[in-house]
């Protein structure tokens, strides 16, 4: 009676649409297994009129496969997780965006958490995800220990730090898909110097995240690089008043310019620590009366959509999405589909895009 009882719950489980799996193969003249293996793309052996024949069946009678059932049958379904910092930054949207399209190209869905760099929140969508049969996340808050999400780790969800480097004591077994951020800020300084700016500032909100480090450093090297002592440039004594400004980014911006800019000999260049904040320099700058792109120079980091459609258009150094989120669905599906331990650490070049918020030095 029992056993019967839960064939019976798989039944109704996997009939969401109303229609069940055994019903499409006697409606296309095949057994189960072989409805399973379309749904699957397990068809390279099968013949093109049978396949036919239970495509036919499937929309015609509006099969759809419960991913409830299946993971309670398999243990995992072909979702993964994107937890990012906040999608109130455009770059983070895009990321979400150019990775569920990988995904979906697989046969995975992206499910996406926002967790404000929050760690306890980072470990709640984790145990949340893992609940549910997801074992493959991607986790995109570059905080400089993973060691909330470790447990998880040793449950067996597979994980890769998306923007963020390998760091001492990280485990074995978490990959880490970086652009090179302290590259990065090294060619945004070295173009402002370039036009003859000296007096630079360093806009960031808070740098206790790695890739805020890593670009600060960039900077710093710079400098440094042209004989500049770094102590003489300005990092916006402002820069820890909040956590990590993913939402204020742009406010963060606006108030240090209009706050830097009134002072007697006020930077002429300004690097940002990405585009958002750069658009909130632009703005505290014309808020006083001056003009990025002839008054001052500002450089952002991140090349968001809005970085070209932005008045004026803004330089800015590009992270080459595309490339990155195929680089970790590619690690993160190979983690999910192996018993590989040892994740993988990839560092992607930066490139400097020069549009119109960068001028020469006025004299």
């Amino acid at each position: 009676m029992d056993r019967c009882t839960r064939v019976d719950s798989r039944t109704r489980r996997e009939t969401l649409s109303g229609v069940t799996i055994h019903q499409v193969a006697e409606a296309a003249g095949v057994s189960a297994s072989t409805v399973s293996n379309v749904l699957n793309g397990r068809t390279g052996r099968m013949q093109p009129a049978t396949l036919a024949r239970v495509e036919e069946a499937i929309g015609r009678l509006g099969y759809r496969p419960n991913r409830a059932a299946r993971m309670l049958r398999t243990g995992r379904i072909k979702v993964i997780g994107l937890i990012v910092p906040s999608v109130a930054n455009p770059f983070w949207g895009a990321l979400a965006r150019e990775l569920e399209g990988i995904a979906l190209a697989e046969g995975y869905h992206v499910l996406l958490c926002n967790s404000e760099r929050d760690p306890a929140r980072e470990l709640k969508y984790g145990e949340e995800l893992l609940a549910d049969g997801v074992i493959g996340v991607v986790l995109c808050s570059s905080l400089p220990s993973v060691d909330h999400v470790a447990p998880l780790l040793k449950r067996g969800l597979k994980m890769v730090a998306f923007d963020r480097t390998a760091q001492a004591g990280d485990p074995a077994s978490l990959a880490s898909i970086s652009v090179d951020n302290a590259m990065g800020a090294e060619l945004a300084t070295r173009h402002l110097l370039e036009l003859g700016h000296r007096r630079l500032a360093f806009i960031s909100g808070s740098v206790h995240s790695v890739n805020r480090r890593e670009r600060l450093r960039g900077f710093h090297t710079a400098l440094e690089e042209a004989g500049i002592d770094p102590s003489a440039a300005v990092v916006w004594p402002g820069a820890d008043t909040s956590e990590f400004g993913d939402k204020e980014s742009a406010e963060l911006g606006r108030s240090a310019a209009r706050e830097l800019l009134s002072v007697p000999e006020p930077p002429t260049g300004f690097v940002a620590v990405n585009d958002m904040c750069a658009i909130g320099i632009c703005r505290g700058a014309r808020d006083i009366g001056l003009t990025a792109g002839r008054d001052i120079s500002v450089v952002g980091f991140d090349d968001i959509l809005l970085a070209d459609l932005f008045e004026p258009p803004l330089t800015t150094v590009r992270q080459p999405l595309p490339e990155m989120a195929a680089e970790t669905f590619r690690q993160l599906r190979a983690s999910i589909e192996s018993t590989a331990e040892a994740g993988r650490s990839l560092l992607i070049r930066p490139r400097l895009v020069v549009r119109e918020s960068t001028a020469p030095v006025q004299k």
